[in-house]
């Protein structure tokens, strides 16, 4: 599910880059500090670091060797390294930051504990998946009314006790970190037409294209078609996407 960078970017990496810049300048770091990005994904947190932040250096980890690939030819001026959320290795740096990370991380609050070890000044941010991501939210309501069963896959339901203000509350604070502060930041994504929506979710990586990886042809059409029929028949499609930001100090 989190082998293909290519496949991630088109899906919505493209859209966690404006959140990243508007999570960094919510973040305030002053420049020349080291940057730790965990779980870096296909490097668009850390391209913001480097063009937002003045870092003196950036570092990003993920388990991806898929991801890494892009995010290398990405952000050259970056370095980069195979590695775990909840053990990075005795890495430190000034800040550590982590994009949409947590909802797939086993152990979250031994991520942030992690993080804090790691560093004094540490934030993250994640989609809101229950309400706020929209595109992800029109797919999983016209997977479940097609496939009542695609419900225990839906990331509103699943990430729920992680992608929240109180919950990433609890994660800052149950590191031991101080002035903690969530805010929400909303973004517009706007898709050229209805194929630059659907087309997306036939790319395998993240929960949602996963999920419709495994459907059989007429279940995956009949998903389409109920799209289809909910969104404008002409484009632009004009939706929003909302992510939760938390930050903390140690």
């Amino acid at each position: 599910m989190w082998a293909l960078g290519d496949a991630y970017e088109r899906y919505v990496g493209r859209w966690s880059r404006p959140v990243a810049a508007e999570f960094l300048r919510r973040l305030d770091v002053p420049p020349g500090r080291t940057w730790l990005d965990v779980g870096c994904g296909t490097g668009a947190l850390t391209e913001a670091v480097l063009a937002h932040a003045h870092p003196a250096a950036v570092v990003g980890v993920d388990p991806s060797e898929g991801f890494l690939e892009v995010a290398r030819a990405r952000v050259p001026d970056a370095r980069f390294a195979v590695g775990d959320a909840t053990d990075l290795g005795g890495r430190n740096a000034d800040v550590v930051v982590s994009g949409l990370v947590l909802t797939f991380v086993p152990d979250a609050a031994a991520a942030v504990g992690e993080f804090a070890r790691a560093a004094p000044y540490v934030g993250s941010y994640l989609w809101d998946y229950t309400s706020g991501m929209q595109m992800m939210r029109l797919f999983w309501d016209a997977a479940t009314d097609v496939d009542p069963a695609a419900a225990a896959h839906d990331e509103g339901r699943r990430f729920s006790t992680v992608s929240g203000a109180e919950p990433l509350r609890a994660l800052w604070t149950g590191a031991g970190l101080r002035d903690v502060e969530v805010t929400g930041i909303v973004v517009p994504t706007v898709f050229r037409d209805f194929a630059d929506f659907w087309e997306p979710f036939l790319g395998g990586t993240g929960a949602a294209p996963a999920y419709a990886a495994t459907l059989p042809p007429e279940q995956l059409n009949a998903v389409r078609d109920l799209l289809r029929s909910r969104l404008p028949e002409q484009g632009p499609i004009e939706l929003t996407a909302k992510a939760w930001a938390v930050r903390g100090a140690r």
